[in-house]
């Protein structure tokens, strides 16, 4: 571009040699504005250099981002698949435990349903002999009354034996003491109820009761 403007001037020149001083006037007026042009067009070539390599700079820079941009977008992806592996692990083994934790459930419910039904068991064996205990008690109690009750008997027997004397014994052993007799036989009869009454029979008191 410098030598075609050159080369326009300098025909410029030898064109209009014989027009004398005027002409030459021109020319150098139009050589400086050609040389002011050249200059400009110099200036905006190098903005345009400088521009390039700018964006050159920008495009490499742009490139080296997005590279890393790249990898970092490579690594966040390889991470979220570490992580829903994780979880997904996670979740397994949570479903896991569940089922665990429920078949744990079912064995305590129905241990604790037999402990249950154990011990409704040996509560009602419990209340049972409990209240034969206490029927054994009452009969004790009836059994101990009856043998007061003998005892007492026992030492009317003794007390009447005491009394009786030879001549009575001896009004009972004759043929014809019927009233002597009748009046021992009376006692025995009377001594042999009283003895009967003390008798203590287990089921009929446990009926009675």
């Amino acid at each position: 571009m410098n030598t075609r403007f050159l080369a326009l001037g300098l025909g410029l020149l030898i064109a209009t040699g014989a027009n004398g001083e005027g002409m030459e006037e021109r020319l150098r007026t139009q050589l400086r504005s050609t040389t002011q042009q050249l200059q400009a067009l110099q200036s905006q070539q190098a903005q345009a250099s400088a521009a390039q390599l700018a964006a050159q700079n920008e495009a490499r820079a742009a490139q080296a981002q997005i590279k890393q941009l790249t990898a970092e977008l490579a690594k966040a992806k390889g991470l979220a698949e570490q992580l829903a592996g994780q979880q997904q692990s996670l979740h397994s083994q949570a479903q896991a435990q569940v089922a665990t934790s429920a078949e744990q459930t079912g064995k305590f419910k129905k241990a604790y349903d037999e402990l249950l039904v154990l011990a409704r068991g040996k509560e009602a064996e419990r209340t049972k002999l409990q209240a034969q205990l206490a029927e054994r008690d009452t009969q004790v109690q009836q059994c101990s009354a009856k043998n007061q009750q003998m005892y007492g008997v026992a030492k009317q027997i003794l007390a009447a034996y005491e009394n009786i004397d030879v001549a009575e014994v001896m009004k009972i052993r004759q043929p014809f003491a019927g009233s002597a007799r009748v009046k021992f036989d009376e006692l025995a009869q009377g001594f042999g109820d009283e003895l009967y009454k003390t008798q203590f029979d287990a089921p009929q008191a446990a009926i009675a009761h």
